[in-house]
C-alpha cells in the first residue's frame, strides 16, 4: 500500500483539519471534528445535513457552504457516521426552520440517521429525511436494501441547497429533494479496485483485461465482471440502463453527470461525455446542463459512473443558483 498518510489512524483527523484550514472562509470544525459546518450560518432557512463514510471525497465536506449544505458528518473510511455526530450537527446549524437529512441509502448511514432524527424530534426539533436510491445496477447490494445510493446525491444536495436559500419550507425542500431522487439514475463501473487504508490490500481483485460493470461506491461487486471494451461500448451498456429504465424518453431536456471514482483523468471522463452526449442525442435527448469531474469518489479507484436527471424549470433554475463550497463553486 502507498498512500500518502503519516498513520492510519490519524488519517481522517489530520485530512479534516487540513481541509477546515484550506476552506477556512466557508468551513469550519465541529467540537472533536464530528461534523463540518458551513461558517457564515443563515438564520430562517432550512439546513441541510448529510454524510457518510470518508473515501468519497469532496462528498460531502466538499458540499458545505452557500448554496448547498450547512453540514456534513464524515464516518471512517467507508463507515456510517454516528447517531451523536449528527445530532451535534442539526444542534449546531438549526436557523429554526427546521433540518433536513439528506441520507445515502446504506444500511448503516439508514439506521444511524434515523436514530438521530428520533434524537432531534424528542429535542423539539422539526426534521425531515430524504433517502437517495438512484442506482440501477443491483437491486440489493453488500450494504444496501433495495437500490444504493450514488451520483443523485450531488444533485440534490445542489438543487434542495438552492431551494432552502430561497427559504422555502421544509416539506417543499424535502418534497423537491424525493422528486430529484424520483428523476434521476444512475450507474458505475471500475477499472481497478481501491485499497482502504485500515486493510491495506485492495478491496476486490480486476484482472489486468477486466471490469467491473455496475461496481458500487464500496467497491461492492455489480451487475457483470467482464472483459476490457472501448469507451463506446462501456458506455452504451451503462447510459442505455439508466435511459430504459426511467425511463427518459425523447424531448427530455437532463442533466449530464459524468464522475470519477478518484483515479481517473478528466482525459478519460471528457471520452465518456462525448460518448454519452452522441447516445443521447440518437435518442433525441437533449443534456441542457452537465457536471463533469471526480465528485464522489473512491478512493483511487480508476473507473466513472453516469447519471441523468431529468431537468424541469424549477430544477433547472435552482441548479443554475449560486453556490460557494469547496467542490462547487459558480455565480459567486
Amino acid at each position: 500500500m502507498k498512500k500518502l498518510i503519516n498513520d492510519v489512524d490519524s488519517a481522517l483527523s489530520e485530512s479534516l483539519d487540513g481541509f477546515a484550514a484550506a476552506h477556512a472562509d466557508i468551513v469550519s470544525l465541529g467540537e472533536q471534528r464530528q461534523f463540518v459546518r458551513r461558517r457564515q450560518l443563515k438564520p430562517g432557512k432550512v439546513a441541510l445535513i448529510s454524510g457518510g463514510g470518508s473515501g468519497h471525497e469532496p462528498l460531502h465536506a466538499g458540499f458545505v457552504g452557500h448554496g448547498m449544505l450547512d453540514a456534513a458528518c464524515p464516518g471512517q473510511v467507508f463507515t456510517s457516521p454516528t447517531p451523536d455526530q449528527m445530532l451535534a450537527a442539526a444542534q449546531s446549524v438549526d436557523g429554526g426552520a427546521g433540518v433536513l437529512f439528506i441520507v445515502k441509502n446504506y444500511s448503516g448511514d439508514m439506521m444511524n440517521f434515523e436514530m438521530a432524527a428520533e434524537l432531534c424530534r424528542a429535542e423539539g426539533s422539526d426534521v425531515e429525511s430524504v433517502v437517495v436510491d438512484d442506482d440501477v445496477a443491483v437491486q440489493d447490494s453488500l450494504y444496501t436494501a433495495g437500490r444504493r445510493g450514488v451520483g443523485a446525491t450531488v444533485l440534490m444536495e445542489k438543487i434542495a441547497g438552492a431551494a432552502a436559500e430561497e427559504r422555502r419550507p421544509l416539506k417543499e425542500v424535502a418534497d423537491i429533494c424525493r422528486e430529484v431522487n424520483a428523476n434521476a439514475r444512475s450507474m458505475g463501473m471500475a477499472l481497478t479496485s481501491c485499497t482502504v487504508p485500515a486493510a491495506g490490500t485492495p478491496t476486490f481483485e480486476l484482472g489486468d483485461d477486466e471490469i467491473e460493470m455496475g461496481v458500487g461506491i464500496h467497491g461492492e461487486p455489480g451487475r457483470e465482471r467482464m472483459k476490457m471494451k472501448q469507451a463506446s461500448e462501456i458506455v452504451d451498456m451503462m447510459a442505455t440502463a439508466i435511459v430504459d429504465d426511467l425511463p427518459f424518453n425523447k424531448g427530455d431536456q437532463v442533466l449530464a453527470f459524468v464522475n470519477g471514482m478518484g483515479g481517473t483523468p478528466l482525459i478519460e471522463l471528457y471520452v465518456v461525455f462525448n460518448e454519452l452526449n452522441k447516445l443521447l442525442t440518437g435518442r433525441g435527448i437533449t443534456i441542457s446542463r452537465n457536471l463533469i469531474g471526480s465528485y464522489i469518489t473512491s478512493l483511487e479507484m480508476a473507473g466513472c459512473s453516469i447519471t441523468l436527471l431529468k431537468l424541469s424549470e424549477d430544477f433547472t433554475k435552482l441548479w443554475d443558483a449560486p453556490v460557494n463550497t469547496a467542490g462547487l463553486r459558480w455565480g459567486v
